[in-house]
């Protein structure tokens, strides 16, 4: 398809990780062959039966991702302005609200292969990676409608980066290296339980590609 060339919402917009082979919890996962769109799409491609990558459910709220400002001002004696110049960036806090459903993130659940059907997330292994000091491929997708492709249990997962999959729809993909450092869970009276999960960033932001 192509880049969203309209004015519109996102609110299908999606989260996930890279995990590779994964055994009785998560491993790292590869570095991409190369830190562009080829070496990124590559990590985000169903097998058959062993999950390559985890879609994180029930986001709440996005933040702001891409390239960070890396303007600073510098006071100039007699003038009435400062003047700013390029400086070193920052790398932006990245904090994700989720609204939070316990099972989805419990900690040493076991690998599981696809079941049929589109699931949200595949599989209860998300717990592991939070606070494991591994740094991990992240993609965000932003998506204005549902990709239509095939279903989890196929060769072929609607959420993959391939054209045949994200790429029914128009989409906008960054991605990133960084490591899920915690997860905090607030308790509500009134309102869904919500946690927040804050990353280190440990790369560039990468994109906006589209498949």
């Amino acid at each position: 398809m192509a880049h969203i060339s309209s004015i519109s919402s996102a609110i299908f917009t999606d989260l996930s990780v890279a995990t590779g082979t994964s055994s009785g919890g998560i491993a790292g996962s590869p570095a991409p062959a190369t830190l562009d769109k080829a070496g990124f799409d590559a990590l985000f491609v169903t097998a058959t039966s062993v999950p390559k990558y985890f879609r994180v459910g029930n986001v709440r709220e996005f933040p702001a991702v891409g390239a960070p400002p890396n303007i600073v001002n510098v006071p100039v004696y007699g003038q009435r302005q400062s003047q700013t110049i390029g400086a070193q960036s920052d790398a932006p806090s990245l904090e994700v609200t989720l609204n939070y459903v316990p099972a989805l993130w419990a900690k040493g659940a076991a690998a599981s292969v696809f079941t049929a059907g589109e699931v949200s997330t595949r599989g209860t292994e998300l717990g592991n990676i939070v606070g494991d000091g591994v740094s991990r491929a992240w993609r965000m997708t932003l998506l204005a409608t549902q990709p239509a492709g095939a279903t989890v249990g196929a060769s072929l997962s609607q959420y993959d980066s391939l054209s045949t999959a994200l790429g029914l729809v128009q989409n906008s993909i960054f991605y990133w290296l960084g490591k899920l450092e915690s997860m905090l869970v607030t308790p509500s009276l009134s309102d869904s339980i919500s946690a927040t999960a804050a990353f280190s960033i440990q790369s560039d932001f990468y994109g906006p590609y589209t498949v």
